[in-house]
């Protein structure tokens, strides 16, 4: 079932147009990283620590380098100097530079994945042969495995500084006096297990060298390819403009894929190196021990309230296993967990404390929805708990506690993402009263009465969440019409499945007047967008379409003045639509974007002197504050407590847009997130033994949700509340299928078990569920 409260005065953009992707992709003519190849390409391989931490004593290439095929092998000591991976994102100025991840380890491995050599060779298969020849020898040193032990004095060191790698509180108010005065408090504790993005593309690389600029082409890598250039650039010691980092199609991202990682330099270094094309293909083993996990937190929640229910103060204790290494997110997911873990509700006092720990384990780095999905399970826990606690229904609770429009925007004296958190517009109660309407209307309630009246665990799980979208600080974009009248978009967004070229074609369209089918874009290109700043955080339609929109309204004006002079009428008489632009009233007296792009080659007579030719504009949208979107998930479930199965039987997600740019795929975002959400808390885990080895390495260990434990997704997309930040009034759409699935799945599963407590840790799996039903307490 879908939804769609629609707005008024709607044209392309709107419009449930199909994906401009879809034909290439649908026909097997995509051009994804492993479709690339090069002349001559040699092909890498990397050689991965099989200890989770100890004394790295030698890396014996010998055996290795005989072998047939092989050009190369590199460890540390062949690279220039020693080689880190610096963070991306500065978090509240906290220095980590002492637990940066080197390109290849030296001296000490900290996680089993750990790049320790690399191996070149003419063939893949004859480059993996001879990976398993490079000789490793390790001095073993006990695993560090539990983060909040790893916190305390007498834990083994992954650093000479230790293990914590970051220490610091957000907060407002004062939570002394709110807690003082209150007439209860209610308190409990939520465990996020670890899991990660898992896109359907796992990471490639192909490096191709140009023997007579001596620049470089780069193919597979995505979100944020300007910011890997210029990376890359440094660390290889190039000119940035010498790298072109070519767009590609990619199966998916979620925040993983697409960041800076050893591989990023190796590659290209080694194409530098050889002088010849150098290929790399991940493989999935490699994939779920080297790239980012994401999630694992443990919370310590308290909440004041006075006699009526609502909240005086809030109180939160995290730990974050952040794996072996702080990668380029540096330690902006427990960030973000801090400052969105108030949510939606008036909180007049909060205080959170965060211990970012580094841990035996693969590093930790951004997974959809980071810091929300974990807070808001454990906020929206502690509701449930507190709504038994007080006598007060799940969902009044809530109503009383969220703020309501007349008290936004509401400023909270914190900072995330190097950005005041201040909530922008919208109607929280509205929303959650239109969710509860909509799960009425659609029969949950009374599904969760039929099964327990033929005697089924059956619970029915609420939550309200707040998300955020339209990071900053920039993002730039030209739109140029040629003289056929075609419109091509240079955008620094990227495509990572999302459905980008479809949306930015429909903002250029609805701003000139022009056909979408006439709009071409192209995303990720470096070298047609040298300033862009990529696909993540939600921010691609929010802050790449308002930069798409404020140039193609700048082509759009250039193009009423050209053709004024052409027709001799004033441009405030002229109308831009359907491809051309006319005298208003006279709808023979036009001309069209074709004809206009061509009276503006050099020499024309229409051109103004000094007036640049081409009909083309290159427009710059600044951020300073996100923009703060916001949803309701419902769902029912059904629990067997013999075997511990939950069955998730119903799934609804009402979500506030702002304004949908194309419905079809807003929907279809909120759908898959949810299906994400629905592994996270019910399924995916990665998981250790004490020695340190994952014991999640393939997909039979690692489970992934399939079309059988996934029902059909109830949609409810509303635009009510317009973003006061942005020209379009748009809200990211990304990650609010996910932000809330661990928190509805656990107050349903909750329901079904009537526990006292909280479920106490995600995911539920089958083992767990069996748990709480035969103790029946929670914590």
């Amino acid at each position: 079932m879908t939804g769609l409260r629609t707005r008024p005065g709607q044209t392309a953009i709107g419009a449930r147009l199909a994906r401009k992707e879809d034909p290439r992709l649908l026909r097997g003519a995509g051009r994804f990283g492993a479709d690339r190849s090069a002349p001559g390409q040699v092909w890498a391989r990397i050689v991965r620590s099989p200890v989770a931490h100890g004394r790295l004593r030698s890396v014996s290439t010998s055996r290795a380098s005989a072998a047939a095929g092989v050009l190369a092998v590199v460890t540390a000591a062949d690279l220039p100097g020693r080689l880190e991976i610096p963070v991306r994102l500065d978090v509240q100025g906290i220095d980590l530079s002492s637990y940066l991840q080197p390109v290849l380890a030296a001296g000490v491995v900290r996680y089993v994945g750990e790049p320790l050599a690399v191996v070149v060779a003419t063939d893949p298969y004859l480059a993996e042969d001879a990976a398993e020849l490079v000789d490793v020898d390790i001095d073993e040193a006990p695993a560090v495995l539990d983060a909040a032990a790893a916190a305390g004095p007498g834990s083994p060191r992954l650093f000479p500084g230790g293990n914590v790698a970051a220490d610091f509180t957000l907060g407002y108010g004062d939570v002394a006096a709110a807690f003082a005065r209150a007439d209860h408090v209610v308190e409990t504790e939520v465990r996020i297990g670890r899991h990660g993005a898992v896109p359907l593309e796992p990471r490639t690389l192909l490096a191709e060298p140009d023997p007579v600029s001596g620049g470089l082409s780069i193919y597979g890598m995505t979100k944020v390819p300007v910011f890997n250039r210029d990376l890359l650039a440094r660390l290889l010691g190039m000119d940035e403009t010498m790298i072109h980092v070519h767009a590609v199609d990619a199966g998916g991202g979620f925040g993983a894929r697409g960041e800076f990682y050893p591989e990023d330099y190796l590659v290209p270094w080694l194409a530098r190196t050889l002088r010849r094309p150098v290929k790399w293909v991940e493989d999935r083993a490699e994939h779920l021990v080297a790239v980012n996990h994401s999630r694992q937190q443990a919370h310590r929640l308290a909440a004041a309230f006075d006699a009526a229910g609502r909240l005086l103060g809030l109180r939160a204790e995290v730990v974050h296993d952040n794996g072996a290494y702080c990668r380029t997110h540096g330690i902006i997911v427990p960030e973000l967990t801090l400052a969105m873990l108030p949510g939606p509700y008036r909180v007049p006092a909060y205080r959170g404390r965060v211990q970012v720990v580094l841990t035996s384990k693969t590093p930790c780095g951004t997974y959809r929805a980071p810091g929300r999905f974990e807070g808001s399970a454990a906020r929206e826990q502690l509701l449930d708990v507190a709504a038994s606690q007080l006598g007060i229904d799940r969902v009044e609770l809530r109503r009383r506690n969220l703020l309501t429009a007349d008290e936004l925007p509401c400023q909270r004296a914190m900072n995330t993402l190097g950005t005041d958190v201040v909530l922008d517009a919208g109607d929280y109660p509205g929303l959650l009263a239109i969710a509860a309407a909509e799960a009425d209307r659609l029969g949950y309630p009374a599904e969760v009465s039929r099964g327990r009246q033929h005697g089924r665990r059956r619970g029915l799980g609420v939550a309200a969440f707040l998300e955020k979208s339209g990071l900053g600080p920039q993002e730039t974009a030209d739109v140029v019409v040629s003289g056929t009248g075609a419109v091509h978009v240079y955008s620094g967004g990227t495509s990572l499945g999302q459905g980008i070229e479809t949306v930015l074609a429909q903002i250029a369209a609805d701003a000139l007047g022009v056909d979408p089918a006439v709009v071409s874009v192209v995303n990720g290109d470096t070298d047609r967008q040298p300033f862009g700043g990529g696909s993540w955080a939600s921010r691609s339609t929010v802050v790449a379409g308002s930069a798409v929109h404020a140039a193609a309204r700048a082509v759009r004006d250039r193009a009423t003045e050209v053709a004024a002079r052409m027709l001799e009428a004033s441009a405030g008489d002229l109308v831009s639509e359907h491809g051309a632009v006319s005298v208003r009233g006279d709808p023979a007296a036009q001309v069209t974007l074709a004809e206009i792009a061509r009276a503006t080659a050099p020499a024309s007579r229409y051109l103004l002197p000094g007036e640049p030719a081409g009909l083309s504009a290159r427009r710059r949208f600044e951020v300073t504050h996100m923009t703060y979107p916001y949803g309701v998930h419902i769902a029912v479930v059904d629990v067997d407590p013999g075997t511990g199965r939950v069955e998730v039987l119903r799934y609804l997600v009402a979500y506030e847009v702002g304004r949908a740019i194309n419905p079809t795929l807003v929907e279809g975002q909120l759908r898959g997130g949810a299906v994400q959400g629905i592994g996270g808390a019910l399924l995916e885990e990665f998981c250790y033994d004490d020695a340190g080895q994952p014991q999640s390495a393939t997909f039979m260990d690692y489970r992934m949700p399939t079309a059988a434990e996934v029902p059909p997704i109830d949609v409810l997309v509303t635009q009510d509340a317009p973003a006061p930040g942005n020209p379009l009034g748009v809200r990211g759409a990304g990650e609010g299928g996910v932000s809330a699935a661990g928190a509805v799945l656990a107050s349903a599963v909750r329901d079904a078990l009537g526990l006292v407590g909280s479920v106490g840790r995600l995911p539920l799996t089958a083992a767990r569920v069996q748990e709480l039903a035969s103790s029946g307490g929670g914590r």
